[in-house]
């Protein structure tokens, strides 16, 4: 399988825009005793609201751990705009967060990114109202999406040099991207790798073995982890990222995804597609550091495949 490598530390870094007051560490000491030397005058208090609002980072990563221990060459770094709030919302989980990206869980129900017909009820304008509460002009980039019907994980820039630099260097940067998923019957291959190509014909993707001239090439790599009242557990490895290429790919072989209705599926056991991205893994854009996400087989997929 195609994996990516480190990408090249001598190139052009992207930086986000100075949104923060940045102070050196060079002696050991506990973020909580840090912050009251820099900050001359503020209270415990103050330090620990400011902690619990998310405004404070160190080394990029946000930190609300007031005896967080610091260590001499660290850099910790203190929000400009208007204090944070903590994260909440039904429809998406925050995962990770630095001064260049976000990466969350995405519940199924919820578009990616907002459209000329649904502009509020997406993930784009939900993470667009939580980075503005720092500064008004902040916002989200889209790197990647994830269908409606879709549940996992996906990331977000925020600024547009970091998009840049992951888009451009996608197959680079990304080195492992993961799904799960419950398809119907009994799948005949404990392994396998299905390749087509993809054309989007916008109410559905067309696949195709043979060059049509039209479509993009995309390549699946599956592994059938379980079988079990007539569906199979799939851990599925995508080469590349086309629009539906898992659920095509997956009626391709005679397994739909269970719930696709679009693809072939004739039940829908779940009341959703059962369809997750479960792994993230990356190189960062900035630190070129390797970033690592994961989540659990949805513990209703598990239900499903439990032998009666």
């Amino acid at each position: 399988m195609a994996k990516g490598r480190k990408i090249d530390v001598d190139r052009p870094k992207a930086r986000a825009a100075s949104r923060y007051t940045i102070y050196n560490v060079t002696e050991p000491a506990e973020l909580m005793d840090f912050l009251m030397k820099k900050l001359a005058g503020i209270s415990r208090n103050k330090v620990k609201s400011l902690l619990s609002n998310r405004v404070i980072l160190v080394d990029n990563v946000i930190t609300t751990q007031y005896n967080f221990a610091l260590k001499p060459g660290m850099k910790v770094q203190v929000t400009k705009g208007k204090h944070n709030h903590e994260f909440k919302h039904p429809m998406l989980k925050l995962v990770y967060e630095d001064a260049y990206l976000i990466v969350v869980e995405k519940k199924e129900g919820l578009l990616s990114v907002s459209t000329d017909h649904q502009k509020e009820r997406t993930a784009q304008h939900i993470l667009n109202d939580y980075v503005k509460r720092t500064h008004r002009f902040n916002r989200v980039f889209v790197v990647h999406r994830l269908d409606r019907e879709t549940s996992g994980l996906m990331m977000y820039a925020k600024d547009e040099k970091t998009q840049h630099t992951l888009r451009d260097n996608w197959h680079q940067i990304v080195t492992d991207r993961r799904y799960v998923s419950i398809v119907s019957g009994d799948m005949e291959r404990d392994y396998g790798t299905i390749e087509s190509w993809l054309t989007d014909r916008k109410l559905y993707v067309s696949s195709s073995m043979v060059d049509n001239g039209e479509g993009k090439f995309a390549i699946t790599h599956y592994k059938t982890i379980k079988r079990a009242n007539g569906y199979s557990l799939m851990e599925l490895d995508l080469e590349t990222g086309r629009k539906n290429q898992i659920r095509v790919h997956m009626a391709d072989l005679g397994h739909p995804v269970v719930g696709d209705q679009r693809y072939g599926s004739e039940c829908d056991p779940l009341g959703r597609l059962a369809l997750h991205a479960f792994k993230l893994c990356f190189y960062h854009p900035v630190t070129g550091e390797l970033m690592e996400f994961e989540t659990p087989y949805p513990s209703a997929f598990k239900s499903l495949m439990l032998r009666k």
